[in-house]
């Protein structure tokens, strides 16, 4: 892949630094130890945007001197051998399983070691199981770890920006492969990877990249299918180039698949999305917005029955002395942003539904004035509250003589249980008929009964729970709604 996306905006254009020069800056030895994002301005984003001038779109005019001719080799010759070994040789069911097999060692090289280890830093790792990592991961042909890990962190600290590498609201297809097969339009954000600079692993594999790749990438998978069971041609083909194909197209589900398929049980702010056949396709990755939500934690899922095989491999390697200090979330703050969701979604079916109406809004009426009335159409009143029963009168359960006889009188004792305990249902359509408040409010206890069930736990914005209520009850008289 092309280390085209490692460029960084040179850091003499930006505007200077609020804060004093840190101990960083007067490192000065070596370049790459120190963080790119120490001196970047409070407003890097809005200032970058406006002031980094982006490549122009790309048109039919220009879309060949665009491509990025590197990764489209990678991309497109790897699928040409797969299709031309499926017409031409035979699959051995030995070579299938091991191509299989490989394909999990080479995910877990990106899934477990390039974006839990060194991306995000969500457990440390042994130099055994590191080797191994970054040679699983360079069989997978997705660029070095300094250079995935580089772009990786730009696209979760800039989601869904021009500064996001892969920006998913330029659609499936751009953060799928779009992103990959052209120029960037723009550099991505500024992302610090000072600390895989000081990674002897990271540096071993960066320096010898070339040569891994063509090792592990397909060396390894001819040679053991050729030494194994005879069939070189196969391991090369179907083990090396098809199981590629495989492995990349998994990973690029990452950047679209999960921004695009699902649901958003932590946050819905961005895009990324949890669903279990994305999760099905990127071993394991597919919960993503749980881990846009807590990119520090070493699992995906957080369910034992949700599939993640790349978080089963970090905690046996955990249980085998090969990884320690696993990252997790504290299980209160997730919790916290489930139920932020949950009454999020209620907010909105209670935005749907009609209620009672205020009672700042209701005319308040003496007993006197409410008897007169009574006469003119069937009042009646309950804790406090007058209603109109006229459209009910004849489908009471029990009956309207039930309902006839307490009007224009006070019927607050026989409904809450002196007769019968109505239910929440009945409560809630009785105050739906509210038409006026009884001069002097409710009876001494019956403060809590006034409130329909239905609005004793509604979910309220900050504002409106902060906000005075500024409304009092008139003292006048008025007629009924």
């Amino acid at each position: 892949m092309s280390d085209a996306a490692d460029a960084r905006p040179a850091q003499a254009t930006l505007t200077p630094p609020l804060t004093p020069p840190s101990k960083w800056s007067k490192l000065g030895k070596d370049k790459e130890e120190t963080p790119a994002d120490i001196n970047i301005p409070d407003n890097y984003v809005a200032w970058t945007l406006k002031n980094q001038k982006a490549l122009p779109p790309i048109s039919w005019d220009n879309w060949w001197k665009e491509l990025n001719y590197i990764s489209v080799m990678v991309l497109t010759i790897t699928p040409a051998i797969s299709i031309w070994g499926l017409c031409t040789q035979k699959l051995r069911w030995e070579t299938f399983l091991f191509s299989v097999f490989y394909y999990y060692v080479t995910g877990l090289g990106i899934t477990a070691g390039y974006h839990r280890l060194w991306a995000h830093r969500s457990y440390n790792a042994s130099k055994p199981l590191q080797y191994f990592l970054a040679m699983a991961g360079a069989g997978a042909v997705e660029g070095s770890i300094k250079w995935w890990s580089r772009g990786h962190r730009a696209h979760h600290r800039y989601t869904d920006t021009d500064l996001d590498p892969y920006n998913a609201h330029r659609g499936l297809w751009w953060s799928h492969i779009g992103w990959m097969l052209v120029k960037p339009r723009r550099k991505p954000g500024v992302a610090d990877i000072s600390d895989l600079s000081k990674n002897d692993v990271v540096r071993w594999q960066h320096r010898w990249y070339i040569q891994l790749i063509l090792i592990c990438g397909f060396l390894i998978p001819t040679f053991v299918c050729g030494l194994g069971w005879g069939d070189w041609m196969g391991g090369y083909v179907f083990a090396g180039a098809g199981r590629l194909c495989f492995v990349h197209h998994s990973t690029f589900c990452v950047n679209s698949l999960a921004h695009w398929l699902g649901e958003a049980p932590f946050d819905d702010k961005h895009t990324p999305r949890d669903h279990l056949v994305t999760a099905l396709v990127t071993i394991g990755e597919g919960y993503h917005n749980f881990h846009h939500q807590f990119p520090m934690d070493y699992r995906n899922a957080i369910k034992w029955y949700q599939y993640d095989p790349t978080k089963w491999f970090i905690w046996v390697c955990q249980q085998l002395g090969l990884a320690s200090h696993l990252k997790v979330f504290p299980d209160n703050e997730v919790r916290k942003g489930q139920l932020t969701m949950q009454l999020k979604r209620l907010r909105e079916q209670q935005e749907g539904l009609r209620f009672a109406p205020d009672s700042n809004d209701l005319p308040v009426i003496s007993w006197e004035s409410y008897q007169e009335q009574s006469l003119k159409r069937p009042l009646i009143v309950i804790a406090g509250f007058i209603h109109d029963v006229s459209d009910f009168i004849d489908q009471h359960p029990g009956g309207p003589h039930l309902i006839t006889k307490y009007i224009g009188r006070d019927a607050t004792t026989a409904f809450f249980g002196g007769v019968y305990d109505h239910s929440n249902a009945a409560h809630n359509l009785l105050s739906m008929k509210r038409v006026g408040v009884l001069h002097g409010g409710t009876q001494h206890g019956l403060d809590d009964k006034a409130i329909p069930p239905a609005q004793r736990l509604r979910v309220a914005r900050y504002s409106e729970l902060s906000s005075p209520n500024n409304s009092a009850w008139s003292d006048g008289e008025g007629l009924l709604g």
